[in-house]
């Protein structure tokens, strides 16, 4: 091998080298400034960490907003020096001049909180109870809440096509109401009242099986006046024992055309006056006044009194009441009636 050719090989090595230790200088380069928020712009974007990101979702959806140039290197330095991080649920505001350790502690610390929250709505809730539990977990706004349930919007018919056959009736206050499933729910912070009340909906919706469809027609009656009648038995039942004679004596009544004369709907008519409704919308649910059922449920009934709704008992009784031991008697007559309250004192 001559000597010009001997020079040629060496200069070509001593070049890949340096090539090489430039490459290695500039990757090591490119990793501190990722690190250390040397980025050499000035981003900003706003990332949410739901319930169902796993860490590499996280790295993805920091890298995707331009807030860190290496979702993998991201990664690799978290387990290395957060190992086990736990992340917080919410909405975060990042900018990209931030360090990876800025972006960790900003990860603990939402600018909007979205942790879960067990709430639990009982039996017999009504909508106002519901609002006002949502808003003390700082779930939603009651108002907010309030208002979507009024009438909902159009995507809840493809949904949940029975809404779409509730009636048309313009004194209905809630359209909603009756339809919110009494359970224990994990609700996100600051969620929106829509997607809070197509959760309650679904459960809702979960539990409208065959059976209940056929208790409809059993008694001769839509969804949505079954479970306007299931509610006002929610209210009056003390215990699911005397549900089904409850709902028997109503079923009676309005077998023959008398009216309900329910206590439980003036107490519901007297939530909508303090909620600005009018005289008319009130009397459209006090069941003194209305010829049948309430315009709409006075709460959210419970699978046992739907139940007992369906499945009354087959009786003969037009009027009930409760004692001061909240024993329920039952009267086929009025007279009868009046002689069970001076028997048993009630009040």
């Amino acid at each position: 091998m001559s000597a010009k050719k001997s020079f040629k090989g060496i200069a070509a090595f001593l070049v890949v080298i340096a090539i090489l230790g430039c490459a290695s200088g500039f990757g090591y380069g490119y990793i501190q400034n990722d690190i250390n928020g040397k980025r050499n712009s000035s981003q900003s974007a706003t990332i949410e960490i739901t319930q169902y990101d796993y860490a590499y979702d996280v790295g993805m959806k920091l890298k995707n907003a331009g807030i860190i140039k290496s979702d993998t290197l991201w990664n690799y330095w978290m387990e290395k020096n957060h190992s086990g991080f736990a992340f917080v649920y919410g909405e975060f505001n990042f900018k990209s001049d931030m360090s990876y350790e800025d972006i960790a502690n900003k990860l603990q610390n939402p600018d909007v909180s979205h942790a879960l929250v067990k709430v639990t709505i009982p039996e017999g809730f009504n909508i106002y109870d519901i609002a006002a539990r949502l808003e003390e977990a700082r779930v939603c706004s009651k108002n907010d809440f309030l208002e979507f349930c009024k009438n909902g919007d159009d995507a809840l018919n493809e949904q949940f096509p029975w809404i779409s056959e509730f009636p048309e009736n313009e004194l209905r206050a809630y359209k909603l109401e009756g339809f919110l499933f009494p359970a224990t729910y994990d609700f996100a912070e600051n969620t929106n009242a829509r997607d809070v009340a197509v959760s309650m909906l679904k459960a809702f919706d979960d539990r409208y099986t065959d059976e209940i469809r056929e208790g409809c027609k059993k008694l001769n009656m839509s969804l949505y006046d079954m479970i306007t009648l299931a509610s006002v038995v929610q209210e009056e039942a003390l215990t699911n024992d005397s549900a089904k004679n409850i709902a028997s004596v109503f079923i009676n009544r309005l077998g023959i055309n008398q009216k309900l004369q329910s206590d439980v709907t003036i107490f519901y008519a007297n939530k909508l006056k303090e909620n600005g409704y009018s005289q008319e919308v009130l009397d459209a649910y006090n069941c003194y006044k209305c010829d049948a059922l309430p315009a709409g449920p006075v709460c959210n009934p419970g699978l046992e009194i739907i139940d007992a709704t369906i499945n009354y008992s087959q009786t003969d009784y037009y009027y009930f009441f409760s004692d001061l031991q909240n024993e329920f008697h039952f009267a086929k007559t009025y007279n009868e009636f009046e002689t069970l309250k001076a028997k048993y004192p009630w009040q």
